[in-house]
């Protein structure tokens, strides 16, 4: 019974010390938002390659489309062979995250006017009302000038297909969300040869998209999670260094 006895002391002894010392930093941690905000991606130490995007140990690249662009111009896969790209997933009429992303392309776009083959593709998933009138309005209202940023849209499945199957980026119709469409705020990179890359993370482990839907000149939203748009603009250039 003593040697019970002691050891239920020297137990309580060494969770006393655990919350003295260790519960506070991690408290800290949560309140700081430290947890969060460092995630998985290291912006400073990205110095090596980037990775590919595999599938069943298959590198994941880009698939065929093609689709009318802002200015009525058939614009297929094919047109951005041997460019470093961006793509996204959006809608003009869209009130909530597609402002923000477009933004920041245009922070972008703007970073890299003195680049050659450099281009963004931008998707609507609304093509009932996102007609090319309506995508030439957006471009020219955003500040759209890269002659390889295309704002595409075409058959509802096609589009579709594309953004959840060819890009794993979901997007669906969804009549109680606002503007009526779901999707998510990401950003795909690809390379000149087509292939989906992405720098990794802490672990070795690709981030595989790009967060788009926090404003960059916040740099954080309220769940602490921070934007991602430099680290993108650093690697677009070391692809175009390839």
């Amino acid at each position: 019974m003593a040697a019970k006895k002691y050891t239920y002391v020297w137990v309580s002894f060494i969770v006393l010390i655990f919350g003295i010392l260790v519960i506070p930093s991690i408290v800290d941690r949560f309140t700081s938002g430290a947890v969060v905000t460092s995630e998985r991606l290291s912006i400073a130490n990205n110095s090596g390659d980037l990775a590919y995007i595999t599938l069943n140990g298959d590198k994941r690249k880009v698939p065929p489309f093609s689709f009318f662009n802002q200015d009525s111009i058939l614009v297929s896969d094919i047109d951005y062979k041997g460019k470093v790209f961006v793509v996204e997933f959006f809608f003009a009429s869209c009130p909530t995250i597609c402002p923000i992303m477009n933004k920041n392309l245009i922070y972008v776009q703007d970073q890299l006017l003195d680049r050659e083959n450099f281009g963004i593709a931008s998707f609507s998933i609304d093509p009932f009302n996102d007609t090319p009138s309506v995508l030439k309005e957006y471009a020219e209202r955003y500040g759209v000038v890269n002659m390889d940023w295309h704002l595409m849209s075409g058959p509802l499945e096609e589009i579709y297909d594309l953004a959840n199957e060819g890009f794993n980026i979901f997007a669906q119709q969804m009549p109680n969300a606002p503007g009526g469409f779901e999707h998510a705020g990401m950003f795909a990179l690809v390379d000149k040869n087509g292939f989906i890359r992405s720098r990794v993370d802490e672990f070795g482990n690709p981030i595989i998209y790009y967060r788009g839907a926090i404003d960059h000149e916040i740099g954080v939203n309220d769940h602490g999670e921070t934007d991602q748009i430099e680290a993108l603009i650093t690697d677009i250039k070391k692809l175009l260094e390839e």
